[in-house]
């Protein structure tokens, strides 16, 4: 299952938000890989998404290995942290 997504977070995922991601992606019920365009890398990892330097407005793409309910809802909450414009 995979998910292509636009980041709307004003300062993108750097420092503060990449960790918040990092959280949301650590209480997911499936593994999920998010990647720029390029190798993709586990959205658990603060030093991969810290790499990745998503900037507001880059295109990511999330994926998961299954196809289950566990997958589709990783996905919609990672997608949804992303869309927002300031994380609190």
């Amino acid at each position: 299952m995979e998910r292509t997504v636009t980041v709307a977070i004003e300062e993108g995922l750097h420092a503060r938000p990449a960790a918040l991601f990092v959280a949301a992606a650590q209480e997911a019920p499936a593994d999920v890989t998010i990647s720029t365009g390029g190798e993709p890398v586990p959205a658990d990892s603060i030093l991969s998404i810290m790499t990745l330097g998503a900037k507001a407005g880059d295109t990511v793409t999330l994926a998961t290995e299954g196809d289950s309910d566990d997958d589709a809802a990783a996905l919609d909450s990672l997608e949804a942290f992303l869309q927002q414009k300031v994380v609190s």
